[in-house]
């Protein structure tokens, strides 16, 4: 089987999702997250305040074009649309799902985001970050899974459903 890599705004479910899936289709599952975080003996938010987002943002580039995964669920990070380099390497042998959330449940999923790991520019606010990645995630997406209700049953079966037609 192909390759699946989830994207999709801070807070959709990507992680969550992804374990799920993996272990519905018998699959490997990554988290690039967890990989940056591996490689750099660092948490996501620690990169970003020590380094700062140029370099968590080549981090993220690099840990992307270094997967070259078979029968993987891959769960990225939110900020990885905005390397076209990355995406295109992902999109290369993959299926792109994108698990769609609107701004107020992105906001409700993630409570503190001073401690998450999330990329926002210099004087971008959540709703700036929203609108401009969301441009970016449908343009790499082959499938589109919305999961603002939080019901993972439903949202798996959707991916999975979505997933065989796709192949056929």
């Amino acid at each position: 089987m192909k390759t699946i890599i989830l994207i999709g705004l801070p807070g959709a479910g990507k992680s969550t999702i992804g374990v799920i899936l993996a272990k519905t289709l018998g699959m490997n599952f990554i988290d690039t997250d967890i990989v940056m975080q591996e490689r750099t003996g660092r948490l996501l938010q620690e990169l970003i305040d020590d380094e700062g987002i140029d370099a968590f943002l080549a981090i993220e580039e690099d840990t992307a074009l270094s997967l070259d995964a078979d029968n993987t669920v891959i769960a990225t990070g939110g900020s990885v649309v905005l390397s076209d380099r990355a995406m295109k390497h992902l999109k290369s042998k993959s299926i792109i799902i994108y698990l769609i959330i609107s701004f107020e449940e992105m906001v409700r999923r993630l409570g503190n985001i001073t401690t998450r790991g999330i990329v926002l520019f210099p004087g971008q606010s959540l709703s700036e970050m929203y609108d401009q990645r969301i441009p970016l995630y449908e343009e790499y997406a082959d499938i589109r899974i919305g999961c603002s209700d939080g019901d993972f049953e439903r949202i798996l079966e959707a991916v999975v459903c979505e997933i065989r037609e796709s192949m056929r």
